[in-house]
């Protein structure tokens, strides 16, 4: 791992979609993408692609920034900013962006990782 390396995800959400969540949470999610289905996205790629597997989150934060519109391609993206090497740790900023580039939100992680090689 290297400062500047980072991992995209691209995702559409539909009207189904939404109302798929709204069955399993029980809850009224309205007509644009809510807030957690967004920052699942930054979970996948931390989880699975950059840092990957044994990856522990230890702190997040997100700032929304625009409202996601329904069946609109969203671009979430990871990039680290800082590794520190003898604590096991990489910082990274993260944001996601509709497909005509509107910064839907923007924020940072901290997260524990097995082999941070500097």
């Amino acid at each position: 791992m290297q400062i500047g390396q980072f991992s995209e995800t691209t995702r559409s959400y539909s009207a189904d979609d939404l109302d798929a969540l709204a069955d399993l949470a029980g809850m009224d999610v309205g007509d644009t993408i809510p807030e957690p289905l967004i920052g699942a996205l930054f979970s996948y790629l931390l989880g699975v692609h950059l840092p990957g597997s044994g990856t522990n989150y230890l702190k997040q934060e997100l700032c929304f920034l625009a409202p996601a519109p329904l069946d609109q391609t969203l671009t979430a993206r990871v990039e680290i900013t800082r590794l520190r090497p003898e604590k096991h740790l990489a910082d990274l900023a993260t944001t996601c962006r509709t497909e005509n580039g509107t910064l839907v939100c923007e924020g940072r992680a901290l997260v524990l990782i097995r082999d941070v090689g500097a």
